[in-house]
């Protein structure tokens, strides 16, 4: 299976590699503003084949999506000093238009995974600029809280020293700051959690629950404070989002996806279990919430909706 990566960046180029690494795609094409960078970025990938597996990757260009199943979208503009957000947003909306316009012309089949930020407004814009040409928004899946999931598990495997991929947990709502942390629902290998450590005589309160909050919570701050940014997490993310695709596994994920109504925030895009086939986004999954998540979740749809509001009246 074909998959092209819009935006040879820092999570572009890394999405390349980690789906190379995963052998998730048999093909992988790159397409950049700056073609150098693209053509640059596939060679150096290249020359990890002889460690790994025969994989194609090149710099292409949009003709090159005639025969793709997945379309990455690493690409967008960053804010410059003197620009607002919403300046912002608009610079991102165009280049967004520019992508999904440029790709249904070629191939109109295609599943685009966004991972450009903030991801749950620029997968709400890009869903309502597919409809345009209609394109459905299962076809539109952002990659939401997907890395968070990721991140929450990892810590709490962490802690209670049991492999993370046995670890079920979610983190739902935005990516950012609002983001709600699951603990009410959360099993170890299908044990509940109190279970869990009562049973393995784990020491577990609210200061320890706080600080893996906050290590979930605030991590790109954290990565971003000491190296600038962050795209290996996301490059995982991205790259399982591929391979669940490709190979139509059937995973229930953490992504973005449009609600139509969250707790009466209506047309909200945000994150909640997902169950991600080869077809792409196969519906949204009940999850058990305490009255104390259903209010965080409800406060997280709103701030994303503020969001979008505001783009969506200037």
């Amino acid at each position: 299976m074909k998959v092209v990566i819009i935006g040879s960046g820092m999570v572009g180029a890394t999405s390349a590699y980690a789906i190379m690494m995963r052998k998730a795609a048999s093909d992988i094409v790159l397409i950049d503003a700056n073609e150098k960078r693209a053509i640059a970025e596939a060679q150096d990938i290249m020359h990890a084949f002889p460690f790994v597996a025969a994989t194609d990757i090149y710099a292409g260009s949009y003709q090159d999506l005639k025969d793709a199943k997945i379309v990455v979208i690493a690409a967008g503009a960053s804010q410059k000093p003197g620009e607002t957000r919403l300046m912002l947003m608009e610079k991102n909306a165009a280049i967004m238009r520019d992508i999904i316009s440029k790709t249904i012309a070629v191939n109109p089949n295609v599943i685009f995974l966004v991972a450009t930020n903030p991801v749950d407004v620029i997968t709400h814009i890009c869903i309502n600029i597919a409809k345009e040409f209609g394109i459905p928004s299962s076809k539109i899946i952002g990659s939401g809280t997907t890395l968070d999931t990721a991140r929450f598990r990892s810590l709490l495997g962490s802690y209670i020293g049991v492999d993370p991929q046995n670890v079920h947990a979610y983190v739902i709502g935005e990516h950012g700051d609002s983001e709600v942390l699951c603990w009410s629902n959360i099993d170890i290998g299908g044990v509940p959690l109190e279970d869990f450590i009562a049973h393995r005589n784990i020491e577990f309160n609210e200061e320890i629950k706080n600080k893996i909050d906050d290590g979930v919570r605030n991590a790109a701050y954290k990565i971003i404070e000491g190296k600038g940014s962050t795209y290996y997490g996301i490059a995982g993310a991205v790259a399982k989002l591929v391979e669940v695709i490709n190979r139509d596994n059937r995973a229930v994920l953490t992504v973005s996806t449009l609600k139509e109504d969250v707790d009466g925030i209506k047309n909200v895009t945000l994150s909640l279990p997902h169950l991600i086939g080869g077809d792409g986004d196969l519906g949204v999954l009940p999850i058990r919430l305490s009255v104390k998540e259903k209010m965080l979740l409800k406060k997280s749809a709103e701030i994303i909706k503020e969001k979008i509001d505001e783009y969506e009246n200037k």
